[in-house]
Order: C-alpha cells, then structure tokens, then sequence
C-alpha cells in the first residue's frame, strides 16, 4: 500500500490525523523536524513510517514525498513567522505536484483576505495549492478547542474568571482537533468526494458566557466571562489581537446545519463535553 505523508507529524493537528490514519490500517509517513522526540516515538509504536523533514531543505521534502499517494499537509507561522510558513507551504506545494491528492488544513475566512497575518500566509498557500497541479483540498477549521487552557487561561480560572477577549454575547465557533483529523481522513480516503473543495469546519458556536457556564459545571466552582483588552492582548501577540479583533468586528460564518448534513460519518464534539473530561484538580493545582 502506496504511504500517506503526514506533515507535522508530531503537533497537534498532523498528529490526530497520522493517529486517524493508522486506526483504520493506512500506511503513514510521519513528518517531522524531530524524529527523536517522545511524539515522534509514539507515533513508530503505533506503525507509523517516521522520517525527517524540513520545509527549508527541498531534499528531505523530495525523500519523504517519494511513491506517496497522498499528503496531509498543515503549517504554522508560530516558532517563525507568517513570511516563513507561506515559503514552507508552497515549497511543499511545488514538492508534491505529482502527489495524487492534497489535504491542506488552513483556517476558516482564511479566503477572503481578512487582515489576520497567520490567515492570510494561509490564503497564499491556499491559491498557490488551487493552481500548482495535484487534486487538492482545504479545510478551514474555526477556533480550536483543544489548545485553549494554556497556563495563561488556568490562572484565571484557578481564580474562577475565564479570560476571552471578545465581547460575552459574540459567538465563536469552534471544533474538536480530532473532528478535524476525521473530515481530513475522509478527503484522503475519497478524494473524488473532497477534490477542489474548501470546507470551514465548525462542530459548534458558542458565546463566551456559555463557556463559561460549562466550565462552571466541569470544574464545580463559579466561573465568569473577562474580556481582556485587545492592547493588552497585542502586547504578547498583534496577530492573535488581529484575529480576536475579527472574530468580534466580523466572524465567521459556517452553516452548521448544512456541514453537519453534509458530513454525517463526524460526530462533532462538543465543548461542554471537552472540558468535562479534563483533569480539573491537576490542572487548577498551582504553577
């Protein structure tokens, strides 16, 4: 069976994904810049073809991509910047033009030039891809859920205040990384279905408030919505300022209902549920 390379084999969107694949018997060849690592180790436990990649270094990309049938391919500007992720990605891009299919995990609105620099290195990608010859697909997932209770987050809610900086009744929609990784296995495995399409993903919209109300009942103590200021938010990142600014003065726009039909084999997790399972009392424990 011809491998399917995965890309970031060791974050957290390449690794759902390369774990996905693997559940349902596919050959993976896991990508990643540290092949050493305790995530790259796990990943050859469970079958996994693990080989050293760089976006910078065209060789490594030609020996991992060779008798491929396939490529996940996900980038980020974090670690670099959003300059640096746009050359990766379209470096890739041109490294596998002989790839039968293209599954590029991108991020929702990044079409439409919102402004937001780690959406739009992700447009640049998207129209490079669209154009550079494989049969392609791009997913759009909106806020993750996952990533969301840094150490940043969990000081505040050790003191029962949830810190989103975006108005208490603004929706934001939000998805489940491994309802990412199933759509993006289903593209893989029928690429005819998935060819030349963009899908934003969503498995939910909820208002801060409502977070808050579900982590209330997870963690078992009162929790409250805080807005940060936006000027205090930019201090550590403008970019996430930029993309908290839009989900409030824009937002995204997925169709849920119409996704969900349209995906029916994707159970869609849901926050309230996220959060329930989490180890609260080792996490609320004191850095």
């Amino acid at each position: 069976m011809e491998p399917i390379l995965v890309t970031g084999a060791t974050g957290a969107q390449g690794g759902a994904v390369a774990r996905a694949l693997l559940t349902r018997g596919h050959h993976v060849r896991a990508l990643t810049r540290t092949p050493h690592s305790v995530a790259a180790q796990r990943l050859r436990q469970l079958g996994a073809d693990v080989v050293h990649g760089d976006f910078d270094d065209p060789a490594s990309l030609g020996a991992a991509l060779r008798d491929v049938r396939a490529v996940f391919a996900v980038t980020t500007p974090f670690g670099s910047d959003t300059d640096a992720e746009t050359r990766h990605g379209i470096a890739l891009v041109d490294a596998a033009r002989d790839v039968d299919h293209v599954v590029f995990t991108s991020a929702s609105n990044a079409d439409r030039g919102t402004g937001v620099p780690h959406f739009d290195s992700k447009q640049r990608i998207e129209e490079h891809l669209a154009t550079a010859g494989p049969r392609w697909t791009a997913l759009g997932p909106a806020a993750f859920i996952d990533d969301k209770f840094g150490e940043w987050t969990l000081a505040g809610l050790r003191e029962g205040t949830f810190h989103l900086p975006m108005p208490s009744d603004r929706e934001q929609h939000l998805v489940a990384v491994r309802d990412i990784a199933d759509v993006a296995v289903l593209a893989l495995e029928q690429p005819a279905r998935f060819a030349g399409r963009r899908l934003d993903l969503a498995g939910e919209a909820l208002t801060p408030t409502a977070m808050a109300e579900a982590l209330t009942a997870a963690i078992g103590h009162p929790v409250r919505h805080h807005r940060p200021p936006l000027d205090v938010v930019a201090r550590y990142s403008a970019d996430l300022a930029a993309m908290f600014g839009y989900f409030t003065e824009v937002g995204t726009d997925i169709d849920l209902r119409r996704l969900h039909a349209e995906l029916p084999e994707i159970t869609w997790r849901r926050y309230a549920d996220f959060v329930r399972l989490l180890p609260w009392p080792e996490l609320l424990q004191p850095a």
